[in-house]
C-alpha cells in the first residue's frame, strides 16, 4: 500500500533530523528505505531539498517562531523546515503543503503540535516578503552555506566564489560511463535517445554521457549489462590525466566504491595488473559488485596505504591514483547534507592525513612512473596547499599536469600546481587533480 502524504511527509522528517542531528548520512538513510514509485521520489525531494536548503530555512524558522529553537523537538523542527522548503519550492499548492505537514505532525505522534505547525506555516504565508528580505540580506544565508565554509571559499576563489555558491544548490546533472569494453560511445547514445533521454557528450571526457531528464539507474538501458555506469564527467577525467597503459601496475590507493578502478580497466581492456586498495572492509564489497556488474577483474586488498608491509609484494607501480579522503566540498549539489556534517576544523585534520598518504603512495612508485592525486575539495588547503608542500619536500617529483591538461580551459596566473575545477564548471562536480611524475 503506498503510504499517505502526510507519512510521507513525516518519514522525510524523520530522515531530516537524523542527517542533521546525529551526523548520519542521507544515502546511506535512504539506501534502506522501502518506498518505491512517487512515494520514493517525493520523500528523496523532500530530504534533499530540505537539506540543501537547512541553513536558510532554519533562520526563516527563528523569525517565526516565538520560542527558542532549541526547545523544539528535533523531528518536529525537521518537519517545519520540510513545510518550509515545500513552501518555498512551489512544487506544491500551498493549502495541501501546509495541510499535509499538519497531517505528518499526527502521525509522528506529535499531535498536541499540529497547531503550532500549522501557525508557523500560515505565518510564513502572510509574512513571505518581509521575512526573506530579511534573511536574504546575508549571502552566507541566502545561498544556505555554512559561514566557515562560505569565508574559506571567498579565500581561495576570489573571482568565483559566489558562482560555486549558486551552483551548489542546483539539481546535479547525470553523467554516464561508457565501457568501451561493451560498448560504442556513439551506439549507447543513440540507444539512449531511441529510449527518450536527451543526450549530451562533453568535450574533455570522451567516455562520458550526460542525460537529461536524470533517471533512476535501474531504468537506464546497459546499465545492469554493464554497458554503462553513474560517474560525473569530472571523475572520468582522472583516467585522460593518468592515462593507463596496457601491461602495467596500477594502484587504486583509496579505491572504493570502485568506480575509477573500473573505468582505468576499462581503458585498457582489462589488461593491467590493477590493485584496489581501501582501509575499509566493508566498503570492498562495493568494488566488488562493480567489478562483476562490468566483466572485470582486480587485485582487492583491504589495508592502509601508509603501512604497506601487509598487503604489498614490494614491486613498484608503474601507475597510481591517489584519491584521497576529503571534504568533499566539491559535491555539496549530490550531498547536500555535506553542509551539515563538515566543519572548519576537519579541514586542517584532512590535509594532514592527504599529506601522509601522498608521502606513503610516493614510495611504492617506480622512477618514471606517474601518480594522480585527486579530490572532490574545492578548498586550497586539501589541492594546491598539498600538493605545494610535498614538491617543496621531495626532489624527485615533477608537476606535470600543464602538459597533460592541455587543451582543456585554463586556469588563472598563479592558481598553484595541479588543476582545479569549480562545481558546475562544464557541468561537472568540483574537483582537483595533480599529476605528479617521478624523475627516473
Amino acid at each position: 500500500m503506498q503510504p499517505s502524504a502526510a507519512e510521507i511527509r513525516a518519514s522525510a522528517a524523520r530522515l531530516v533530523s537524523q542527517a542533521i542531528d546525529r551526523g548520519r548520512s542521507l544515502d546511506d538513510l535512504l539506501s534502506v528505505d522501502t518506498d518505491e514509485g512517487s512515494a520514493r521520489g517525493l520523500k528523496r525531494a523532500l530530504c534533499y531539498g530540505t537539506l540543501r536548503w537547512h541553513f536558510r530555512l532554519i533562520e526563516i524558522l527563528g523569525l517565526l517562531c516565538n520560542r527558542p529553537l532549541e526547545g523544539i523537538a528535533p523531528e518536529l523542527r525537521a518537519l517545519l523546515e520540510v513545510g518550509l522548503f515545500q513552501l518555498l519550492s512551489g512544487e506544491v499548492a500551498e493549502h495541501a503543503a501546509v495541510a499535509e505537514t499538519v497531517g505528518a505532525a499526527k502521525v509522528m505522534g506529535q499531535a498536541r503540535a499540529s497547531g503550532f505547525v500549522n501557525a508557523v506555516l500560515r505565518r510564513f504565508q502572510r509574512e513571505r516578503e518581509p521575512v526573506l528580505a530579511a534573511v536574504d540580506r546575508d549571502i552566507t544565508i541566502r545561498t544556505a552555506h555554512p559561514r566557515w565554509f562560505v569565508e574559506a571559499l571567498r579565500r581561495d576563489c576570489r573571482e568565483t566564489w559566489q558562482a560555486t555558491l549558486e551552483a551548489n544548490n542546483a539539481h546535479p546533472p547525470m553523467w554516464l560511463r561508457v565501457n568501451r569494453m561493451r560498448a560504442d560511445v556513439d551506439a549507447c547514445a543513440a540507444e539512449l535517445e531511441a529510449a527518450g533521454w536527451t543526450v549530451h557528450r562533453h568535450p574533455f571526457a570522451p567516455d562520458a554521457l550526460r542525460i537529461d531528464p536524470p533517471a533512476d539507474v535501474r531504468s537506464v538501458p546497459g546499465f545492469t549489462e554493464g554497458r554503462v555506469s553513474v560517474q560525473d564527467a569530472a571523475a572520468q577525467l582522472t583516467v585522460e590525466l593518468l592515462a593507463p597503459q596496457a601491461g602495467e601496475r596500477i594502484l587504486d590507493a583509496c579505491a572504493a566504491p570502485g568506480g575509477k578502478t573500473c573505468h582505468l580497466l576499462e581503458r585498457v581492456g582489462g589488461r593491467a595488473e590493477v590493485t584496489a586498495l581501501d582501509i575499509a572492509e566493508p566498503r570492498l564489497e562495493r568494488i566488488r559488485e562493480n567489478l562483476r556488474r562490468l566483466g572485470l577483474d582486480a587485485r582487492i586488498e583491504v589495508g592502509d596505504l601508509a603501512e604497506a608491509a601487509p598487503w604489498w609484494d614490494g614491486r613498484p607501480y608503474d601507475r597510481i591514483l591517489l584519491d584521497v579522503p576529503c571534504s568533499a566540498t566539491g559535491v555539496i549539489r549530490r550531498h547536500p547534507d555535506i553542509k551539515v556534517h563538515r566543519r572548519a576544523r576537519d579541514v586542517p585534520v584532512l590535509a594532514r592525513r592527504q599529506e601522509e598518504l601522498l608521502r606513503s603512495a610516493w614510495r611504492l612508485l617506480r622512477p618514471g612512473g606517474t601518480l594522480l592525486y585527486t579530490t572532490c575539495s574545492v578548498l586550497r588547503a586539501e589541492n594546491e596547499q598539498v600538493v605545494s608542500a610535498f614538491l617543496r619536500n621531495t626532489s624527485d617529483a615533477n608537476d606535470d599536469t600543464p602538459g597533460r591538461s592541455a587543451g582543456w580551459p585554463a586556469r588563472p596566473a598563479g592558481a598553484g600546481p595541479g588543476y582545479r575545477v569549480q562545481v558546475g564548471e562544464a557541468d561537472m562536480d568540483g574537483f582537483y587533480y595533480a599529476c605528479l611524475v617521478k624523475h627516473p
